[in-house]
């Protein structure tokens, strides 16, 4: 880790540095705040609602307690779109509730943000209670541009409920999702031991032990089917299944398990998803797109449908048909412009760019694309705008420095810091690194490289370099881990195509 990013991850976590922060007693300071906090709350709490028998609530509607432990059932077992339709509705059993509120912002920006819900939930913060306001301040935290303020809170959350499964399993989630994936497994592993059976750590475990530093696919699976006997009437366990099935190579696997789950919801998008993703990897090109013919229908909003078909315009590069799948993704890109949908405008036209015929146009359209992401955009919350940014801006950079354009490759090194240092975000962070790695690479400097290129390890196109790298340096061992690691990372991506096909016609 360079000397930038460990600054960075020391100030922005310091309290999680510790091993037993998860077991510590609350803190004087959260406890005085919540004793001020109580001692103004103008709405006293009725003691018989606790948000899964722990969360003092403001509400005194037992309809939106449970509604709201409904939705997060739902969101902790990935079914997000019931979860926020649940949270709705404890919404409307209590309309004052901040909590009800913050959960539909919390479980809509996995499908389609909702703006008016977050800030609704930020104008009725003042009315929960102070442990409700900390739960719900962090579910809308992580949505904003700067990000310090949900590290902060993620912190006292920890602090007050340090055997809270669900607590645990949300912020461990969310670190997950920050590209930490070491610490998202010991707080998933400490929820897994308050509750054997809990569910979600089941699921997020078995992606955690596939896609670590350390693969361990047979723990993973083993995980992922313990998932499936706790939950063998959801969908997802053998969703799940299918996808890390297919992480691992194991496509017969995955096409069994993505059926089964089809078995059991027939319209269960994800998985009729996944059946054209792996057949496509599988070289299964006719099949694959009959695949995503059937999930296309199933689609209820313009993004899943458009995400379907941006899958299914990927196939025309898998076949070596490279003109092709250029103009499907350009004419899909002009179809998301007229349905406003930004982040499928995002995928498409990053995808575009990556797979463009030349390193020329490449850049020409990752600036266009970095001057569609300068300002807000309706639909796309702002936590996700600074990764999207970040992610065009580490592809230009690494572009212009692997064609030796010294010059554009330090101006986007310069706009990944800025982004950094304001956004505090880890997933930007690694973006700036592994950005400045490639640099480095041009340089000359094979250990400065190295060091970059290793903080983005969820990247295909970072671990492939890597690897070459540490094979220069002389240091086999770590060469081979690297590519274990990113045999694991195989899916049916514009990046994971690129890795595969350096000679695939593209600059890149």
């Amino acid at each position: 880790m360079t000397r930038f990013a460990a600054r960075f991850f020391l100030f922005i976590f310091p309290s999680l540095f510790a091993s037993s922060a998860w077991a510590q007693a609350p803190s004087t300071h959260v406890e005085n705040a919540a004793s001020r906090a109580g001692a103004s709350n103008p709405h006293a709490v009725n003691v018989n609602q606790l948000l899964f028998g722990a969360i003092p609530l403001s509400t005194r509607s037992e309809q939106a307690r449970h509604l709201l432990e409904l939705a997060v059932d739902n969101y902790e077992n990935a079914i997000y779109r019931d979860s926020a339709v649940l949270a709705r509705r404890a919404a409307e059993a209590d309309p004052q509730s901040a909590l009800a509120q913050a959960m539909v912002s919390f479980a809509s920006r996995r499908i389609i943000p909702d703006a008016a819900a977050l800030a609704k939930a930020k104008s009725l913060l003042p009315r929960a209670t102070p442990d409700e306001q900390l739960l719900a301040r962090w579910m809308t935290s992580i949505q904003d541009r700067d990000l310090l303020p949900a590290i902060s809170t993620m912190n006292d959350l920890l602090k007050r409920f340090p055997r809270d499964k669900h607590v645990l399993y949300m912020t461990a989630e969310w670190l997950y999702l920050q590209q930490d994936d070491d610490r998202a497994r010991s707080m998933m592993e400490a929820a897994l031991q308050i509750d054997p059976a809990f569910p979600a750590a089941l699921n997020r475990l078995g992606y955690i032990y596939a896609g670590s530093g350390r693969p361990d696919p047979v723990k993973a699976i083993a995980s992922l089917k313990r998932y499936a006997e706790v939950e063998p009437s959801s969908p997802n366990p053998q969703d799940s299944l299918g996808e890390v099935s297919r992480m691992t190579g194991d496509d017969l696997a995955s096409l069994e398990h993505y059926s089964a789950a089809l078995k059991i919801d027939p319209k269960y998008l994800p998985s009729q998803e996944g059946l054209g993703g792996t057949r496509m990897l599988m070289g299964d090109f006719s099949n694959a797109r009959k695949e995503y013919d059937r999930a296309i229908p199933l689609a209820d909003n313009p993004f899943d449908e458009l995400d379907a078909k941006y899958q299914q315009a990927l196939i025309f590069f898998w076949e070596g048909h490279l003109a092709e799948g250029r103009k499907a993704l350009d004419d899909l890109a002009e179809e998301a412009a007229r349905k406003k949908e930004p982040n499928a405008q995002f995928e498409i036209a990053l995808a575009g760019a990556m797979l463009a015929g030349d390193f020329h146009e490449e850049l020409t359209r990752l600036s266009a694309l970095s001057a569609f992401l300068e300002k807000p955009l309706a639909g796309m919350i702002e936590s996700d705008r600074n990764i999207n940014r970040a992610t065009t801006l580490r592809e230009r950079a690494r572009i212009a420095a692997l064609n030796g354009l010294v010059n554009d490759a330090i101006a986007a090194l310069s706009q990944l810091e800025g982004l950094a240092d304001s956004s505090r975000d880890l997933v930007v962070v690694n973006a700036y690194e592994s950005a400045r790695g490639y640099f480095l690479l041009r340089q000359g400097d094979f250990a400065g490289a190295a060091d970059g290129l290793g903080a983005d390890p969820h990247s295909p196109l970072a671990l492939q370099q890597l690897a070459l790298i540490q094979e220069k340096l002389g240091d086999t061992s770590a060469a081979q881990l690297t590519r274990t690691r990113l045999k694991y990372q195989r899916a049916p991506t514009a990046e994971w195509f690129l890795m595969a096909h350096q000679n695939a016609g593209t600059s890149h």
